[in-house]
């Protein structure tokens, strides 16, 4: 099998659009070829596409359960449907979605969250930032996942400082029943799968209030709760192009070829950080009047929020900075995989510091109970 990262990218089709791939799990790629009737190789994927129209393609993908966008000006996608529904949507949303009696915080520690329990069940960048964000705070976050899933080693090493990580098969009754038990003594569930797809096991935010009043559940989704493309399955880079974002970069650098990507992957850690932010907004409300609840973050309101910023005309025109430029703001820590360098926290606290007390550890090493 040909090295997994050959295929993902941009393609033309044959009506002189543009689509971007994502296949870096092994099922959305084996479900791409399948959709495509090709061979694993660019050349190949580049020749059925040109088959396709660019919209008729990423509405097949979508339908697959695959993951594609076509590439749209910022006009486009103000026009689009979805686009439309997302302009509607604030930036975040916290909602109560059941009662509970009001009840402090755990009491003070030596940081903001220390005795909050997070159960952290995310992938890949966004959602795992959410979680990190919340260790650096004190919290006791324990990421849930499961051995027939597939990791990126490198991203679950930089967004497990601070993490517990267990591995629980939610298809499996005895693991449902453990996850359960989990939560009866969790303040806070980050879920960040496919739409439904937590909620199909059990766990949607109105269950986790009905197992656990007081809770405070946080979703995270690709383009948003509402519209046409509720349900579509996204990542980062897909949003970026689906959303404008590609397009406008594109511009602004004189690219006349296709989409430029952003140089980082922003809208997932802007999400990241405003999970984060929702959490702790709504344990603050939950302390003070009680109830369940329940915060909804997407990549598409992240996006919208970012363009609406504005841009800057000169925004290319600056250097790349190089490594001594930044080392006040790394720092090191030994993990089970070596000397870690990485980026400190952003929010600098004077009488409680952000840190990660705990390494981070392969998915899967610790036992799944709340430490003591």
């Amino acid at each position: 099998m040909p090295a997994i990262r050959r295929a993902p990218g941009v393609y033309r089709t044959g009506d002189g659009r543009t689509v971007r791939l994502h296949t870096n799990f092994p099922h959305h790629r084996e479900g791409m070829l399948k959709l495509l009737g090709c061979a694993y190789e660019r050349e190949a994927v580049q020749a059925a596409l040109l088959k396709w129209e660019g919209e008729k393609f990423e509405t097949a993908a979508a339908d697959a359960k695959l993951v594609a966008s076509m590439t749209r000006s910022p006009a486009e996608w103000a026009a689009h449907a979805q686009g439309s529904a997302v302009a509607q949507f604030p930036l975040l949303e916290i909602s109560k979605i059941g009662e509970a009696p009001a009840r402090a915080l755990p009491p003070a520690g030596e940081r903001p969250l220390s005795g909050i329990r997070v159960l952290d069940l995310t992938r890949v960048i966004a959602g795992p930032v959410c979680g990190r964000t919340l260790a650096a705070h004190g919290a006791d976050v324990m990421r849930i996942t499961a051995p027939h899933l597939p990791g990126f080693p490198l991203l679950d090493t930089d967004t497990g400082r601070g993490k517990l990580s267990a591995a629980l098969d939610l298809r499996a009754e005895e693991d449902r029943e453990r996850l359960g038990s989990l939560l009866r003594e969790a303040h806070v569930f980050v879920q960040g799968y496919r739409p439904g797809g937590v909620a199909a096991l059990g766990f949607s935010p109105e269950a986790c209030a009905e197992i656990r009043p007081g809770i405070v559940t946080v979703s995270l989704s690709a383009y948003g709760h509402a519209g046409p493309w509720a349900s579509r399955r996204g990542f980062d880079s897909l949003v970026q192009n689906a959303s404008g974002i590609n397009h406008a970069e594109a511009e602004a650098a004189g690219i006349t070829t296709g989409p430029k990507e952003l140089p980082a992957q922003a809208l997932d850690h802007a999400t990241g950080y405003l999970m984060a932010f929702g959490a702790m907004m709504a344990l603050a409300r939950k302390a003070r009047e009680g109830g369940s609840w329940h915060v909804r973050v997407s990549l598409a309101q992240t996006a919208h929020w970012l363009t609406r910023l504005g841009r800057l005309p000169n925004g290319f025109d600056c250097p790349d900075p190089k490594h001594a430029d930044v080392t006040d703001l790394l720092d090191e820590m030994d993990t089970p995989q070596g000397r870690l360098t990485f980026v400190k926290h952003a929010a600098v606290l004077s009488e409680t510091p952000a840190f990660w007390a705990r390494p981070p550890a392969p998915l899967g090493t610790h036992a799944a109970v709340w430490p003591v």
